[in-house]
């Protein structure tokens, strides 16, 4: 249950809202549906349209639901003229609503959950496509300590860092068996590229469903859930836009498959092209770096099991999300030309 739900809490939020903007008057609250991370709700007063961003309740896996980060990036990219929302203020004070959180300006706009953008043309598909992988770059061109982010994440060796790191969050999860994820992350670790050097501020989530459409044109108008932002390879934020192409429908929105129902969508090829022509000088995309991307996404779906069994999932119906760990370790596997450890 949200913690938004108690008439004393959303009376406490109204306060603090009051006092942080300078905005009185009656506050309506809808939640936000189709994000699986951190509770997301429209907050509407007199004279402002605002978005709430807050900590599940409960215990989360050791590094999620960093809201705190996600405040400092956007405040740090807004002002540079990234298209992110506009932050307006941040509350650590659990004793506020019972849990960490923030507000942004509220972005009009259109989000699409699902990847072949239905209702659009085929141009306009074909055009939203090329506005999301020139964004991307554009984001990769920013240079971090202009926007004071310097130490926004570690220096050199991000893929070793990054495997480690979500190889411990999967090894800590109470109640799942997927041998599948181990064996991904043991090819990971024997086929680890060398360090480069590069470094970008990376959205760690970029893909259709965390960005708004503008109203009337096939254009970004903002980057949503910054979340798993960290300083990184820009090739991993590549490398996992490239599972649309990679996934069905039914694994969370891909499009594999639906090339003659969706008419205008680029294909993968075409859109990392585009990327690259827009960020010169970055290497090649590799399988590793698609693979790393499954395995990112498998674990981070065993924790949405993990808070569902617990019931502090942000959707109500993340339980029916859990297979969907295990099919990301396959595909992984598979763009890596391996054989599941575990039968389909």
């Amino acid at each position: 249950m949200s913690v938004l739900t108690e008439p004393a809490r959303r009376d406490a939020l109204a306060a603090w809202i009051a006092e942080m903007t300078g905005r009185d008057g009656p506050l309506t609250l809808s939640p936000i549906t189709g994000g699986q991370s951190n509770p997301t709700w429209h907050a509407a007063l007199p004279g402002a349209d605002l978005v709430l961003r807050t900590r599940p309740s409960g215990q989360t896996l050791p590094g999620a639901h960093a809201i705190d980060r996600e405040f400092r990036v956007l405040s740090a990219l807004h002002p540079a003229g990234l298209p992110v929302p506009r932050p307006v203020a941040w509350c650590g004070d659990e004793n506020v609503i019972g849990t960490p959180f923030y507000l942004m300006e509220r972005v009009p706009g259109r989000v699409f959950h699902d990847a072949t953008l239905p209702g659009l043309s085929a141009e306009e598909r074909e055009a939203a496509y090329l506005s999301m992988a020139e964004t991307l770059a554009r984001l990769h061109a920013v240079d971090p300590a202009a926007v004071g982010l310097a130490d926004f994440g570690k220096p050199g060796n991000y893929f070793e860092r990054q495997l480690s790191r979500w190889t411990r969050q999967w090894r800590q999860a109470e109640s799942m068996d997927i041998p599948d994820i181990d064996r991904l992350s043991e090819a990971l670790g024997a086929r680890m590229p060398e360090d480069d050097g590069r470094q970008a501020i990376v959205h760690g989530d970029y893909r259709i469903g965390n960005l708004i459409l503008h109203p009337g044109e096939p254009r970004v108008v903002a980057i949503l859930d910054w979340e798993l932002s960290t300083l990184g390879h820009p090739l991993s934020d590549l490398g996992f836009c490239c599972m649309t192409w990679r996934t069905s429908p039914e694994e969370y929105g891909g499009i594999r498959g639906t090339g003659a129902t969706a008419p205008g969508i680029l294909s993968r090829e075409a859109f990392v092209a585009r990327y690259a022509a827009a960020a010169p000088g970055t290497p090649p995309l590799a399988p590793f770096h698609e693979a790393f991307a499954f395995f990112r996404f498998a674990v981070i779906f065993v924790g949405i099991a993990e808070r569902a069994r617990k019931g502090t999932a942000a959707d109500p119906q993340a339980a029916r999300l859990a297979p969907l760990a295990a099919v990301f370790a396959r595909r992984g596997l598979e763009v890596l030309g391996l054989a599941p450890a575990a039968a389909p």
